[in-house]
């Protein structure tokens, strides 16, 4: 399978113009296969050569203007398309293709709760080409309709909206069938196209004049009614917003959000047909930093119905204009526009520590990395990550605050009338926020987005004598990177009741030669980047590191509190703060907080990183004493039911850092917890999950759980546990699904491999700590870019942090082979390692 390169792209967009895309599907011909034919109209300015992109089980058929081409010229996932003559053209393909099951191209998922079959495209990339053929890059713009052939108590989905417009009845072998016409979209790119069907769930509205609808499979009906008036609430509250702060229109013809099961991001963009993970349809209960993060990706990409569907990149190496800006568009307008008003806590605390850690590995890369460093799609697929999406938008916050919004605003809008259904670079953008500032946007954009790593900030606090004593103190800012700041530092003084008042806001430029004087005391605290308006790492002086280890809790407000947060997380990953000293933190100070987003988000760090990979295996058991404590505290400050989220938060984390399991044995055997909640699937499949790994249950108890809950949850639940299971013979088999039978799908897949490494059971799996990187070298090139992504991010023996284990990895890099995405991953999770070992050392 060949990589599209640039260099190829650019030839191809200099020799044609792509029109027309009309695509028919037969999904009645069988389990594992399509048929899929394809007419392309498009125009060859010059006289030439080019290739069509396809990744057939059998290419049946092609005719260029008629004339028949050999099915044999396939080679390489390209078609040659030879002798090109100026002028309009005409490409037919007939071919069947192969259903997917790990999310890519057209995936299938039979429903074990009902036994309802659904199909779904992922076309992202190169995935279009295992649908149908095509011309595939993103500034070949064309119309896209397509006719589907479904069984017939099935609905079809498209871009545009679809129209039930024939019936073929039953005959002989053939299943009865309907027939679905899609409306014809405006010009968008190939990897935008969308197509889903199956006995949908739906539920439809309008909205300013358009059909809205939802759709889940029938199985997660009942979940999807209870939240529908939350979800339509939240997309069209986002659509009214971007109305008013876009002068283009949305332009398409309705907008369908599909909740799709087995998809493998958070959402897809697919213009008019917006796919999700249907794990965002909730049957077990959640808390409202959840219900805040599904708002949250709903607002993310209906922004991209501009950023991205109206105005395209022209190459991978500006995903940064899709996703930077949605993500930024996603968290402010859930904020103006939701009864979400404090987004960017959560974003303080976990996407911003997701940038911050990426931009820190040997796989860093600018947000806008330059042509050569994108120079194909293989390589494109890697800077889908931290940086592109949370250090991007934290990027573009600070451009807000340096060049004020009704600026910031006027350039987007000049860049949408500018670049409406084309194609746009960095540099396009730039020269439409050029146009409504005096400041050097193309100087800023160079600094922020052509660089690479995170800046630190320090502060430096001096007390100012004079011949009458104390006169106030000074502050000056160390900024070790190249960035320029535009901050504010917040300084807090302690009240007699033992809270923190914020004093006064301090506006910074950094860096900056100048010192600022400041009158009255030295603050007990004092913060930078109060209100996290840029991307750093922050230190704290003495006196506020003492203050914030005693009183992190008693700062008034959250995001100065997430800013705390993450600079003590920053230190903690640099050697320069014990673990167990933010275990102490945490445990003096998340009992009494009142931000959900924070406590998930501390506890979810202290979890995953300090006890499980920071901390030496002899101290773990009492680095999880601490967690539960914390747990058990928050659990009795909520027993009155006042938040039953924070109380779920208290719940799901006393689970997971159980050490003996009678407690939650007894909570599984009982049904409930005093005083709440009930056990709902998802407590239940958690519960059990510890015990497997526990060794307090056998896979008797794992088959009986599945029983009681068939459903697609239920089956990775399943495989979770019987993965976790503590016995050589439940390891060899988890082995034997996740390396070598090649049939797991990627969810299954992913459940099997985060039930199979657990620090408990180091000494029974150690013998597959060295076999890991061969295996999953061989698997992912057996079985693609998504089970490779997904066996270097969840199969990756992250629990050994030894020197054995960053070896073998360090001279598995060394096969030239490995593919791309797996590489990245194991890069990132090796370099992960080696910082553990650091900061065990240090």
């Amino acid at each position: 399978m060949s990589a599209l390169t640039r260099n190829e792209a650019q030839l191809r967009a200099q020799l044609l113009d792509v029109h027309h895309y009309a695509v028919a599907l037969d999904l009645t011909t069988g389990d594992e296969t399509f048929d899929s034919t394809t007419l392309i109209r498009f125009t060859a300015r010059t006289a030439g050569d080019t290739f069509v992109e396809l990744k057939p089980d059998e290419l049946r058929s092609a005719t260029l203007d008629g004339h028949p081409l050999d099915p044999a010229a396939l080679d390489d996932d390209r078609l040659p398309l030879t002798g090109l003559s100026e002028g309009p053209h005409e490409l037919r393909v007939d071919a069947r293709m192969r259903y997917s099951r790990t999310g890519e191209g057209l995936h299938r998922f039979t429903d074990p709760a009902d036994g309802e079959t659904y199909v779904y495209s992922q076309m992202f990339m190169d995935d279009v080409q295992r649908v149908f053929a095509a011309f595939d890059q993103p500034d070949l713009k064309a119309v896209f309709e397509f006719t589907v052939t479904a069984p017939a108590h099935w609905s079809v989905l498209a871009n545009g909206i679809t129209t039930r417009t024939g019936d073929r009845p039953a005959a002989g072998d053939r299943p009865a069938a309907g027939t679905w016409t899609s409306a014809p979209t405006p010009v968008i790119s190939t990897y935008l196209a969308a197509v889903a069907g199956g006995p949908w769930h739906t539920i439809t509205t309008e909205h300013a004049g358009l059909p809205f609808a939802l759709h889940c499979r029938r199985s997660l009906a009942p979940f999807l009614d209870a939240d529908a008036e939350e979800i339509l609430s939240v997309t069209t509250a986002c659509f009214d917003r971007y109305h008013e702060k876009f002068t283009e229109p949305y332009p398409f013809d309705s907008y369908d959000q599909a909740f799709v099961p087995e998809f493998n991001a958070g959402a897809m963009e697919n213009p008019g047909l917006v796919t999700f993970r249907d794990e965002f349809v909730f049957r077990s209960a959640v808390t409202d930093t959840e219900r805040q993060t599904r708002a949250m990706v709903i607002a993310h990409e209906m922004a991209h119905m501009w950023f991205g569907d109206l105005v395209t990149l022209a190459w991978f190496d500006d995903i940064w204009l899709n996703e930077s800006f949605a993500e930024y568009m996603g968290y402010q307008t859930l904020t103006e526009a939701t009864r979400f008003t404090d987004t960017w806590t959560e974003f303080g605390v976990t996407r911003k520590a997701w940038g911050y850690d990426a931009d820190q590995r040997p796989s860093t890369h600018p947000v806008a990395p330059g042509p050569d460093d994108v120079p194909d799609t293989a390589s494109a697929l890697l800077n889908f990550d931290g940086i592109s999406y949370a250090k991007g938008a934290s990027a573009l916050r600070q451009l807000v605050a340096w060049l004020g919004e009704k600026d910031f605003l006027a350039g987007i809008n000049t860049h949408f009338a500018r670049h409406k259904f084309a194609n746009a670079s960095l540099a396009d953008f730039v020269d439409s926020l050029a146009a409504h500032t005096d400041r050097d946007v193309h100087a800023w954009a160079e600094i922020w987005l052509r660089t690479t790593g995170v800046d630190t900030l320090t502060p430096h606090i001096e007390d100012v004598t004079t011949g009458e004593g104390p006169g106030g103190w000074t502050l000056t800012v160390d900024r070790d990177g190249s960035r320029p700041h535009r901050i504010t530092a917040g300084t807090y003084t302690l009240a007699p009741d033992g809270l923190l008042e914020r004093a006064e806001l301090l506006d910074l430029d950094v860096p900056s030669d100048e010192v600022l004087s400041v009158s009255g005391p030295r603050p007990a605290l004092l913060v930078l980047n109060d209100g996290d308006l840029t991307f750093a790492k922050l230190r704290l002086d003495d006196t506020s590191l003492e203050t914030a280890l005693r009183g992190l809790s008693r700062i008034p407000d959250p995001l100065t509190r997430a800013v705390v947060w993450g600079a003590l997380r920053d230190m903690v990953r640099d050697g320069e703060l014990e673990p167990e000293a933010y275990l102490a933190t945490a445990e003096a100070h998340l009992p009494g907080e009142t931000d959900l987003a924070l406590v998930q988000g501390v506890l979810t760090f202290a979890r995953t990183h300090v006890a499980d990979q920071y901390t030496d295996p002899d101290r773990r058991a009492a680095a999880l004493a601490t967690l539960g404590s914390i747990a058990r505290d928050l659990l009795r400050r909520t027993e009155d039911g006042s938040d039953p989220g924070l109380r779920l938060a208290a719940v799901r984390a006393l689970i997971s850092c159980s050490t003996q399991p009678d407690t939650i044995a007894a909570w599984l055997a009982d049904g409930s917890i005093a005083g709440g909640p009930a056990l709902d699937p998802e407590l239940r499949w958690s519960i059990l999950a510890r015990l497997a790994v526990l060794g307090a249950v056998d896979e008797a108890a794992v088959d009986a759980a599945l029983a009681a809950d068939p459903s697609a949850t239920g089956q990775e639940g399943a495989a979770r546990c019987r993965a976790a299971l503590p016995t050589p013979e439940a390891k060899a088999a988890a082995w034997q699904r996740l390396f070598h039978d090649d049939t797991l799908s990627n969810y299954l897949f992913t459940a099997t491999a985060q039930g199979f490494w657990q620090p408990e059971q180091a000494d029974l799996v150690r013998e597959y700590v060295p076999r890991y990187y061969p295996d999953a070298v061989a698997l992912a090139a057996r079985r693609g870019p998504a089970i490779g992504q997904a066996a270097g991010r969840w199969a990756f023996p992250a629990h050994a942090v030894d020197e054995a284990n960053l070896q073998a990895g360090r001279t598995c890099l060394e096969d030239p082979a490995i593919l791309p995405l797996l590489r990245r991953q194991l890069v990132d999770r090796l370099d992960d390692l080696a910082r553990a070992l650091r900061v065990r050392g240090a």
